[in-house]
């Protein structure tokens, strides 16, 4: 598998003629298929794209991690360029969503009206599902360990009906390739830790070749706070040890002040993964 970050909130440093936003976008190339995950906020992964040498028109298939714009609002710029790959969402119920704290609100939804743009591109999925050969998408996701603290400024609805986000619009995609899982976590809200233990659930007696996706470790990310404390990130970094994972890629909302408390347990199994690089698994 070639994976390539086609955006993310960093770049390569020699890089620069690459755009930058707060947002994610994955492209991975595996078993004869072109995979999209996550499509940012803008145009921009698709500009990037084309600089990185990704045919966007190529793409088989593309999943939607979560209903944040910084995953999904990009993808009707997928949508202008791809005329084939179906847009694959975790099935949930017609909301908004929202950031608040300290008073400061503001609206972090999709755009509603990609879901009504291309409809017939569209997928929503309610139960793990093979979308391709050995390509699957997990909605049940599991609840061992606790959700990531940053979460607490998440919210759903509007009014007197906002509630505290339970992430039920988020999915986990894992890539079953013949010596192991890759496993996309999008932000993690429901807790990496949570979609590790569901990855080797639904497969059992088989290992983790690559994590990759943000961890939701950040609290506030205007000043890059780490949501919760040292101890409990450095004990997210030791669970992780426990688990048979080869690599974990990461960027995004893990935060870079979490980023460096985890490889500080992790070492090389954890490295950075910015807008521009490819690795091959």
């Amino acid at each position: 598998m070639i994976l390539t970050s086609l955006i993310d909130n960093t770049r390569l440093n020699n890089r620069t003629d690459l755009e930058i936003e707060r947002g994610l976008s994955i492209h991975a190339s595996t078993m004869g298929k072109s995979i999209l995950f996550d499509a940012g906020s803008s145009r921009a992964f698709c500009d990037n794209a084309r600089l990185l040498g990704v045919d966007i028109k190529s793409v088989d298939a593309a999943v939607i991690s979560h209903r944040h714009h910084d995953h999904c609002n990009g993808i009707t710029h997928f949508l202008d360029q791809n005329s084939k790959a179906q847009v694959y969402l975790r099935e949930c119920e017609d909301t908004n969503y929202t950031f608040k704290t300290l008073g400061f609100k503001i609206d972090v939804g999709i755009n509603k009206q990609l879901l009504t743009k291309d409809a017939s591109r569209m997928t929503f999925i309610n139960q793990m599902t093979e979308i391709l050969p050995n390509i699957f998408i997990i909605t049940d996701l599991g609840n061992k360990y606790e959700k990531p603290e940053g979460n607490k400024y998440l919210f759903t609805g509007s009014g007197e009906s906002c509630k505290s986000d339970t992430f039920d619009h988020e999915l986990l995609l894992v890539i079953n390739e013949h010596d192991g899982l890759i496993v996309f976590t999008g932000c993690a809200h429901s807790g990496v830790l949570n979609m590790i233990d569901t990855a080797l659930n639904n497969f059992p007696n088989t290992k983790i070749k690559a994590v990759i996706g943000g961890f939701h470790l950040v609290g506030l990310p205007l000043f890059n706070s780490i949501g919760g404390t040292k101890k409990q990130i450095e004990e997210i970094g030791e669970s992780m040890l426990n688990y048979p994972i080869d690599k974990l890629y990461t960027g995004h909302c893990t935060g870079m002040k979490a980023y460096n408390i985890l490889k500080g347990v992790l070492g090389e199994r954890l490295e950075y993964f910015p807008t521009g690089r490819s690795v091959s698994i």
